[in-house]
């Protein structure tokens, strides 16, 4: 596939962009990183307004029937704006998993609404250190769910669930409402995304899908939400590395712009080349979603936009010097969710092993 996008990519990323902009607030955001259980409802009604909800999803379910890259181009604005996007990830990997068993009634029942926005989906799978542990500490028995998940993200306030759980001795994927479960808010590092402690206290759940069925399906799951966050990190990154351009461009020192030092203007080729790697990973991983090196193109573009966005966060902060980390420049919103997007869907170790068992057939 060519790294470049048709000229209907493209008109969604011009608009995702313009429409994230017209609408941002960085005073309003700041807040939201500060208030445990707040979040960006202005940018969700945006998303619904808009039809980002329904990009993924099939046309015979309310949706547009895009794709994979087509989301990925929107939380690509979303990561420049540092809008409150966390039900873009987990919803979609919710939906995905809905859409791809054989179930036409489940479907159905819940595709429609998602699509439409009217509810919200999140994926709980990790446990302690682990996003998708070998034997589960939650349990499920006779369409009942026991357990708990810690930091959920989109928790908070999501609607259903699909929950990595034990059935019978194996691991398997379930569906489970979260009006009747106990859910514990968590005062984050970037409380914008809705993290929560959730606790299944014999909450009626659907099962999905069990054994080594179940474990692939998961896996499929947390590599689509990943390759749609490696596009919000790329976002992010490529705002900073703006930044920090136009600043070394405009601030004086030693009677010349602090860009003509090669301290500082190696350090922003250097930015730059990092965020083009992990936009051509994006692209590509995006392209291969459905085929049997999904995998690991995904886990190149996780790996590369972590790399991209953290390096990002620090450099653009240290080209500002002091300014950058005082409240009012507002380089604290990249900073916090570069460091919370780094560790959602399973940190840098996680894809780094995932990638190498891949590659090797050994586990690393």
């Amino acid at each position: 596939m060519s790294i470049l996008y048709d000229e209907g990519q493209q008109a969604i990323a011009t608009e995702s962009r313009r429409v994230l902009d017209a609408r941002a607030n960085k005073a309003r955001l700041l807040g939201l990183l500060e208030r445990v259980g707040a979040w960006d409802e202005m940018f969700w009604n945006t998303a619904v307004e808009q039809g980002w909800t329904a990009l993924a999803i099939s046309e015979e379910h309310g949706g547009l029937g895009l794709g994979l890259t087509e989301l990925g181009l929107v939380a690509q604005a979303t990561g420049a704006a540092t809008a409150g996007a966390p039900f873009l990830a987990v919803g979609h990997g919710l939906a995905h998993a809905v859409a791809a068993i054989d179930d036409a009634a489940l479907q159905a029942q819940w595709l429609p609404r998602l699509a439409a926005g009217d509810m919200l989906g999140t994926v709980a799978f990790g446990e302690g250190s682990s996003p998708l542990t070998a034997t589960p500490a939650v349990t499920f028995a006779d369409g009942i769910l026991n357990g708990a998940k810690d930091g959920v993200t989109g928790g908070l306030k999501a609607d259903i669930a699909l929950v990595w759980a034990l059935a019978d001795g194996e691991p398997a994927l379930v569906l489970a409402e979260l009006a009747g479960a106990d859910r514990t808010p968590v005062d984050s590092f970037d409380n914008a995304r809705l993290i929560a402690d959730i606790t299944f206290a014999a909450t009626p759940a659907r099962l999905i899908a069990r054994g080594a069925e179940a474990r692939e399906l998961a896996l499929d799951v947390l590599a689509r939400m990943a390759v749609v966050t490696a596009h919000e990190q790329v976002g992010g990154a490529e705002a900073l590395l703006f930044i920090a351009r136009d600043y070394a461009n405009t601030r004086r020192a030693f009677g010349q712009v602090i860009g003509a030092f090669q301290s500082v203007k190696h350090r922003i080729a250097e930015l730059y080349g990092l965020v083009e790697i992990a936009r051509a990973n994006c692209i590509h991983a995006a392209a291969r979603a459905g085929q049997a090196d999904f995998l690991i193109a995904a886990a190149d573009a996780r790996i590369s936009a972590t790399d991209a966005y953290d390096t990002a966060a620090r450099d653009c902060v240290q080209v500002h010097g002091g300014i950058g980390v005082t409240w009012e420049q507002g380089l604290h919103l990249h900073m916090r969710r570069a460091r919370s997007l780094a560790i959602e869907q399973g940190n840098m170790l996680f894809w780094e092993d995932l990638l190498v068992e891949r590659l090797t057939g050994v586990a690393a």
